[in-house]
């Protein structure tokens, strides 16, 4: 490969859109995440030796533990590597907030796509992102049954959030015909999606989990696809692979994980973590796919008043 190549190469995965962000962007993300590191050192030294997860419901991980690595039964963090990589999570909805920040300050309706010039989403999905973080955290770090209903409704929210992205896109705004201007799709969309992170929350217990998350991860895979090619909206396709093949792998290593063969118990790196870095990394991808969008005419959909 010759340096134009690469050069063209480095260009379509989005690294010159990474680096040319401000850098009070990349500082506040960052400082962010250390921000939280020492709290959760301090939280953690505190209740050295204590309990404090005694009088909380018990989950059934507690006394028969679904991945590889040790538990803790009478410290803070239950779980340590599965704990502490949920921040992954964070800092993918701290760049969103970041960027959400930075967008709507040089609004950038004329230069920019949907996402970027409608800086809602992308405080939507950032938020989406940590509350994944916080609900996996907490249900790593306890072990507690309320934990693990937030681990899992939580993680059906910033798939919520890439879908109500999606929709938004095709459809920006309503016209009522005969009207002026209209009205954005977007506070629909993001209302819709935050009851159904709700009820998904509520009723968790009554619901299969594995089926909800795989009809959402196949939901957003089949909008992202035909937004890639029917729309054809210029995005850079190398995120949607990215995205793709991070989710393959943060499958394989839960796989792992929980047959006890990617690590023993008490090694640094666990196979669950892992899962949580590199789908973090895939909700990340597809986050800087809708942004890496260019000008293009955009959907309106007209209701027709009726008549009298």
């Amino acid at each position: 490969m010759n340096p134009s190549e690469s050069a063209d190469l480095v260009s379509r995965l989005g690294s010159r859109q990474l680096l040319s962000f401000p850098k009070w962007i990349h500082a506040g993300a960052w400082g962010g995440i250390l921000a939280l590191v020492l709290l959760l050192i301090g939280v953690s030294h505190y209740y050295d030796g204590r309990n404090v997860w005694s009088g909380w419901t018990e989950a059934r991980e507690l006394r028969r533990p679904g991945y590889a690595e040790r538990i803790y039964p009478d410290d803070f963090l239950r779980t340590r590597a599965n704990s502490w990589s949920n921040l992954a999570y964070v800092l993918v909805g701290f760049y969103a907030l970041g960027l959400a920040c930075h967008d709507r300050r040089h609004n950038p309706a004329n230069t920019g796509g949907y996402l970027v010039s409608t800086p809602p989403m992308s405080f939507l999905f950032g938020v989406a992102c940590c509350y994944l973080g916080f609900g996996s955290g907490l249900f790593h770090a306890s072990l507690t049954r309320w934990g693990q209903q937030l681990d899992v409704a939580a993680m059906y929210a910033p798939l919520l959030a890439l879908i109500a992205i999606n929709l938004a896109g095709w459809m920006p705004r309503i016209k009522i015909r005969g009207g002026e201007g209209g009205f954005p799709t977007w506070p629909i969309l993001a209302v819709l999606g935050l009851v159904a992170s709700f009820l998904l929350y509520y009723y968790k217990w009554s619901m299969s989990s594995v089926k909800v998350l795989s009809n959402l991860i196949l939901s957003v895979t089949v909008l992202s696809l035909l937004e890639e090619f029917i729309r054809r909206r210029r995005k850079t396709f190398w995120w949607l692979i990215l995205s793709f093949a991070t989710l393959v792998g943060a499958r394989v290593c839960w796989e792992l994980d929980v047959a006890k063969k990617f690590s023993g118990p008490d090694a640094c790196l666990q196979g669950h973590a892992v899962w949580h870095l590199l789908s973090a990394l895939s909700l990340g991808c597809l986050y800087f796919y809708y942004r890496a969008e260019g000008n293009s005419h955009r959907a309106e959909t007209i209701i027709e008043p009726r008549k009298p």
